[in-house]
């Protein structure tokens, strides 16, 4: 491609123009993160604690995640969702897991994974919006206009690097007053199989001499192209060689958000992680859990796709020293209601599991199962307030003061991080 062609091509789609949107607040390239390993705020992070999120959007079920199989009301409330006691993974003589989630059955056995019981918060809204902002915004009681990971980055004025989602979009848990997360997309440049990949390549070269905000749109044209080989890499890295473990059937993602790529979101963060770049907090995502008919289906489908990518992650954490700092941390805005709806389902509830994965983890029960029998009009009353678990997490991963970023947090942590 001539140099006027390929000039002409980035003016008129308008590329040139938006240089600034391609490199602007709050969305960064993986090359440009990458790079960012070599710095010395790196190299200084390196051995300090990471924290990856992982948001299940839509409401995840938790009692078919977390089965109460020995509970007869269990049984009672929902006859054609419950799980026979026999399917059931046991944990203890009371609880055990979907039969979905034999990866995390046996992290739970090599005590690297801590289950929070019953988590929720006062007064709960069962909008998925209200819930979920409730949830990144550790504002139960106000509507807030920052995350509690973006308070913190205003705390520490840290680097768009600092923390980094790989979702579709930036979500408000890293937006902050004067500081804001980067959103690092990994779909990478989607072009007609009958362009010649040279031709594209060409685009992302830098000329001499070139207008800056021309030379900063080849620049992003070069990520986009460079994304491509590495999301790839990523997706193969994801996969696992035991065809009994081949990736599962997909649920697309619903308009109450997510994805439906974690295994990939997460092998773009162990790259990142294994790079050594200076984030410290990750958000990735699972989208699909608004179970309202034939949940068995399913949510068995997206379970299975969270077990095989969080067990693979946390496998590949386990083999390094950088990835043994690392914590995993999975949550929904709320659970379901305990009574199953006329249509094989289960409606918008209220408290669930709070799953704690790595190295650093405590592994067993933490919290206390919500009582069958004692319901808030149907609904399954919380025992453990999220704030707890997040500024456990701040105190025990960040190495910060849970105080200055949720209000509520109560003095002590909870116990499902090692020192």
């Amino acid at each position: 491609m001539d140099a006027l062609t390929r000039r002409r091509f980035l003016i008129a789609s308008g590329v040139a123009g938006g240089g600034a949107l391609a490199a602007g607040v709050g969305t960064i390239g993986l090359a440009q993160l990458l790079r960012s390993a070599g710095s010395e705020q790196a190299a200084a992070l390196r051995n300090t604690g990471k924290l990856v999120l992982v948001t299940l959007y839509g409401g995840n079920d938790g009692l078919n995640t977390v089965i109460p199989y020995a509970d007869r009301d269990y049984y009672t409330a929902r006859p054609e969702l419950a799980y026979p006691a026999e399917k059931v993974l046991h944990l203890d003589e009371a609880l055990g897991l979907n039969p979905m989630m034999g990866g995390l059955k046996r992290l739970w056995a090599q005590k690297r994974l801590a289950i929070v019981l019953g988590v929720g918060y006062p007064k709960p809204d069962r909008s998925h919006f209200r819930s979920m902002d409730i949830w990144q915004t550790a504002s139960p009681d106000n509507p807030a206009t920052t995350g509690w990971v973006g308070r913190w980055l205003d705390d520490t004025n840290a680097g768009v690097e600092s923390a980094v989602s790989f979702e579709p979009v930036l979500p408000p848990l890293l937006v902050g007053r004067t500081r804001v997360g980067a959103c690092v997309s990994y779909r990478g440049l989607s072009v007609p199989s009958w362009v010649e990949s040279s031709v594209v390549a060409a685009i992302g070269k830098s000329e001499p001499n070139e207008p800056p905000m021309q030379a900063r749109a080849a620049a992003a044209y070069a990520d986009l192209i460079n994304m491509e080989q590495v999301v790839r890499e990523a997706e193969q890295a994801a996969q696992s060689p035991d065809p009994s473990h081949a990736p599962s059937d997909t649920v697309p993602a619903t308009g109450t958000g997510g994805d439906n790529a974690l295994a990939t979101q997460l092998a773009l963060v162990a790259r990142c992680i294994e790079a050594g770049v200076p984030t410290r907090v990750y958000s990735v995502s699972l989208g699909g859990f608004d179970t309202h008919a034939q949940e068995i289906a399913g949510h068995e489908i997206l379970l299975k796709q969270l077990d095989q990518a969080l067990t693979a992650f946390v496998d590949r954490m386990a083999g390094t020293d950088v990835g043994q700092q690392v914590t995993v941390v999975v949550y929904s805005e709320f659970g379901r209601r305990v009574r199953a709806n006329a249509s094989d389902g289960t409606d918008h509830g209220t408290a669930g599991p709070v799953f704690i994965l790595g190295a650093k983890v405590a592994g067993g029960f933490y919290g206390e199962q919500p009582n069958l029998r004692d319901l808030d009009e149907g609904d399954l009353k919380a025992t453990v307030d999220f704030r707890q678990v997040f500024g456990t997490v701040i105190d025990s991963v960040l190495a910060a003061d849970p105080s200055r970023y949720i209000d509520g947090f109560q003095t002590d942590s909870m116990p499902f991080l090692l020192p």
